[in-house]
């Protein structure tokens, strides 16, 4: 269905023709650029009381920078030089490290790092081609891994069950850190935390769970084969670029159902970036980069529509059973993993 669009070496060509000081000029110019564009993307997934806010601290900061000599801003400029150049040497993995794994794969990623991981499917035995595992590891030397999902059984619709732990993946442990949850049709799926249902839950909902995405597949009613087509919904991020809690009290005032009446107060909407129709190959191309190699109805990439070029999340097959999974702020490890596992459930509606 997807083939994978390269970039071409005529670019690279030309920049090595280039002279040093247009090279020197080029990085700055794409420093500032890269930093603007960091800045801008953290202010799309801002709810609209704190974006006003931030107007304000931008221009004060601004006034500030006006007072910066000529000698500070040449010693800016070369940090800056220097960071661009190790970022060329680096390996397609970042470093990345914590000590808390619960912790971690709730925060939203850093700003400006793009967390690259591998999905596993393990689907050996009898039972694991119904019910396969899933692994979510650091795209790194050490492997390091990060979550575990499976598909819970003897479920009215599909329930996947996601834990801390590659062995412990029931409901009750202790390191159960999430659900996806589909409905009957298997075209929307709610991603929860491990908190409490709302029936339980305090009167004031202190303790009850939070709702951290909604996925909707298209429904494809005309049978047209094409690529699909996916909305992605999550809570908006305040000025500390928190998530904004989001804990309904039932499932009439859920994500999902927010989204369908355009109640959008503190919800982000987000959308699978269209391929482009490739004469030559006969078949939809998108550009991973080189992260994903093998064609697959599965690839995707998550945008915003006010910037298509800020990749929110991509996921594509490299093997038959291993996946690369790329992540960047405001998503966390948890609605990543989840998202790339409801595009594994089957889609009857859909394709």
């Amino acid at each position: 269905m997807f083939q994978i669009n390269e970039d071409k070496n005529s670019k690279s060509k030309k920049k090595a023709a280039k002279s040093e000081s247009d090279d020197s000029e080029e990085e700055t110019k794409s420093t500032r650029s890269k930093k603007k564009s960091n800045s801008g993307s953290a202010s799309m997934f801002q709810t609209s009381a704190d974006k006003d806010k931030d107007k304000k601290t931008k221009k004060k900061a601004k006034a500030d920078k006006s007072d910066d000599s000529e000698s500070e801003k040449e010693e800016k400029t070369k940090k800056k030089k220097g960071k661009g150049k190790k970022k060329k040497e680096r390996s397609p993995s970042p470093e990345i490290e914590f000590d808390n794994l619960e912790k971690f794969v709730m925060e939203p990623a850093p700003q400006g790092v793009t967390v690259k991981c591998r999905v596993t499917r393990d689907q050996r035995g009898m039972d694991k081609s119904l019910y396969p595992l899933y692994y979510l590891h650091l795209d790194n030397e050490k492997k390091t891994f990060l979550l575990a999902g499976r598909k819970r059984k003897k479920s009215t619709t599909s329930n996947y069950l996601i834990s801390i732990d590659a062995t412990d993946l029931s409901r009750g442990g202790e390191n159960f850190v999430g659900k996806l949850r589909s409905n009957l049709m298997g075209t929307k799926f709610t991603v929860f935390d491990n908190a409490l249902n709302p029936e339980k839950a305090l009167p004031d909902m202190s303790n009850a769970r939070q709702e951290l995405a909604g996925i909707i597949y298209e429904t494809n009613v005309l049978g047209i084969k094409g690529p699909r087509r996916m909305t992605v919904i999550i809570p908006g991020m305040n000025k500390d670029n928190e998530r904004v809690p989001l804990r309904p009290r039932n499932e009439c005032d859920g994500l999902l159902i927010r989204f369908q009446n355009r109640r959008m107060e503190n919800l982000i909407e987000l959308h699978n970036k269209t391929p482009v129709w490739n004469e030559e190959t006969a078949s939809h191309v998108l550009n991973f980069n080189g992260r994903v190699t093998q064609a697959s109805i599965k690839n995707f990439q998550i945008v915003h529509n006010k910037d298509l070029d800020y990749i929110v999340m991509q996921f594509g097959r490299i093997a038959d059973d291993i996946f690369t999974l790329d992540y960047n702020y405001p998503l966390c490890a948890v609605q990543a993993f989840a998202i790339a596992l409801s595009s594994f459930d089957g889609k009857i509606a859909c394709e």
